[in-house]
């Protein structure tokens, strides 16, 4: 039996991570601690734990604990193991996309752009932003204030006249040098200070170039200066929500109902509101509001980069250094916390209206195949390919009455004969499912083939191979017509075949999980194929190496830039010799 006081006095008063394990082994609940000792006796020596803490703690038969150097290396170890083993009482949340930004790159004339991924420091960077539509937002309205080039440098490049934007007003035509550097450079910083939340020093400014302008009779430029300002009055009268102006911060509010959770982040960037996005965890029907916000917290900022200031809904065990985190809040900051729990009620009506219409889908599902009532989990496969050109393989999964998209997996196939749809599909399933066996993973409770009984045979033979004989298999085959709704199920028991209803809830959620196999499987094809494409016509030309095929490629943009490229265009690239640039020219003209 496990004796919680005996094993509390032999820790350490050290940080670390301590895992609660059930009576099978199975991991209940994972936590961080400075002091492990204190944190770990404080669970069995409170009196008033609540009753999800009280249930945990009946079911624990054994405690492993990792001693670490710091309280932040434990906040990581910690975010490790809640991701790898999925305890059962841990609040988790799940968002594994990088946030965007946006960014005014470090050129002579720099360029507005919508960034992901790591960062360059030739360059800045303003957000980060709830979503790409946000950035996009941000880049329209600069276009139209200060009119800043947003084309790549590719096609920066390689421009003799102004471009659209520029006719339209959207773009002072750098690239042909319609714009001095230093007038560039001064919208450059007008930008920056905007984005920084200090449109009033910008206004100001404008103003005073506009009066500068008019006194010199240079009327033409101080219109220009006078409709940026009022440009930038419209956008201060419509985005701001905080008289202090230049404010950074996250709002975060936490809702629940009916054993669902919602958290709603709202972004203030520069005093604006950028966006917002909401959140739905894992095992949180029996959590606290303030227990939910702890974890997202303590997860969000351990990918994510905080701001100054965060504004919480409820009282939170989290500290964060450089992060002032504030709960009890008055006027108008108390006002953003309530616009979020607002958007976080919304947002779980809206998933509370899609599970009902899920579950509804998935129910006569089962009915229809004779399914179990727990079964849930789907996976799909197709295969994608131009006459057996660059073959992928897709494979979706639905599961928990949604896409999971971080699930998705594409299978590039290989050694099998171009255009051989059913020994493509007996790969993509092999490879699939021998990953899933080897490394423990869950198996679906059916799996969907998009194609018919031939397609569904390869599907089987692999599986058999594999000893998963007992997994449920259903071709979808499109039916004599090809049209949506006269689908014609194929199952695996030889010679039958199962036409539903076009009405039927069971045959939409196939449809839906069906196209978006489908939808992803041509994606990667294309990607591939491209990539084939452009690698196999420039490396058909004598004296064009790897090196300087991407080159190439970087300065022109892909390879269609390089066929619009003319020979000087060419002999500009590094490494490219007139000789070799006519060449070039030759072999993608001929």
């Amino acid at each position: 039996m496990f004796d919680p006081k005996a094993f509390v006095a032999g820790l350490p008063n050290l940080p670390g991570v301590y895992r609660m394990l059930g009576a099978q082994g199975e991991p209940l609940y994972v936590g961080k601690a400075g002091d492990l000792r204190k944190r770990v006796g404080s669970y069995f020596s409170k009196q008033d734990q609540s009753p999800r803490i009280r249930m945990m703690l009946a079911q624990v038969a054994g405690i492993e604990t990792t001693v670490t150097r710091s309280e932040g290396e434990a906040l990581l170890l910690e975010n490790n193991y809640i991701k790898s083993l999925a305890p059962r009482y841990n609040i988790l949340f799940r968002d594994d996309k990088s946030y965007p930004y946006l960014m005014i790159t470090g050129h002579a004339f720099p360029r507005l752009g919508f960034h992901r991924g790591s960062r360059d420091r030739a360059n800045r960077y303003f957000g980060p932003f709830p979503h790409s539509h946000a950035v996009r937002e941000s880049i329209q309205l600069l276009q139209r204030v200060f009119r800043l080039r947003t084309c790549e440098d590719s096609v920066y490049a390689n421009r003799s006249r102004p471009c659209l934007l520029h006719q339209i007003r959207r773009c002072t035509a750098p690239c042909t040098a319609q714009i001095s550097t230093e007038r560039y450079a001064q919208d450059v910083k007008g930008a920056e200070l905007f984005l920084q939340g200090r449109e009033d020093d910008v206004i100001r400014m404008l103003n005073d170039k506009m009066h500068e302008a008019a006194a010199a009779l240079r009327y033409e430029e101080a219109a220009l200066f006078r409709d940026q300002a009022r440009a930038l009055s419209r956008v201060q009268a419509r985005q701001y929500v905080e008289s202090d102006r230049g404010v950074d911060a996250d709002v975060v509010a936490c809702e629940m109902e009916r054993g669902m959770a919602c958290v709603n982040l709202v972004m203030i960037r520069g005093g604006r509101h950028v966006g917002d996005r909401s959140f739905f965890p894992q095992n949180a029907d029996r959590a606290s509001a303030s227990e939910v916000l702890s974890a997202f917290l303590a997860q969000h900022y351990l990918e994510q980069p905080p701001p100054p200031l965060v504004l919480v809904g409820a009282e939170v065990e989290f500290e964060l250094a450089g992060t002032q985190v504030q709960s009890a809040l008055q006027g108008e900051r108390r006002v953003w916390v309530e616009m979020a729990a607002k958007n976080a009620q919304l947002a779980l009506a809206q998933r509370a209206r899609e599970k009902s219409t899920q579950e509804a889908r998935i129910v006569a599902l089962r009915e229809a195949l004779g399914l179990p009532e727990t079964a849930q989990r789907i996976e799909c496969f197709d295969i994608s390919h131009t006459l057996g050109e660059a073959t992928v393989a897709s494979c979706v999964v639905y599961d928990r009455h949604a896409m999971q998209r971080g699930e998705y997996r594409r299978f590039n196939i290989r050694d099998v004969t171009p255009g051989d749809d059913y020994g493509a599909m007996r790969q993509a399933l092999e490879r699939r499912y021998s990953r899933v066996s080897s490394e423990e993973g869950r198996m679906p409770d059916l799996v969907l083939i998009d194609g018919g009984r031939g397609q569904l045979n390869a599907a089987r033979a692999a599986l058999a191979e594999l000893g998963l004989s007992d997994v449920n298999v259903l071709g979808v085959a499109k039916g004599p017509e090809r049209r949506p709704g006269l689908e014609e199920l194929v199952l695996a028991v030889e010679g039958q075949v199962l036409s539903l209803p076009a009405d039927h809830a069971g045959l939409h959620l196939i449809q839906s999980i069906r196209d978006e196999a489908h939808r992803f499987a041509i994606a990667g094809h294309r990607a591939r194929r491209g990539k084939a494409r452009v690698t196999s016509t420039l490396s058909e030309i004598p004296g064009i190496g790897a090196k300087r095929r991407l080159k190439l490629l970087a300065h022109f943009g892909g390879l269609q830039g390089v066929q619009s490229a003319g020979v000087d265009d060419l002999t500009k690239v590094p490494g490219v010799s007139r000789a070799l640039a006519e060449k070039i020219y030759r072999h993608l003209h001929a």
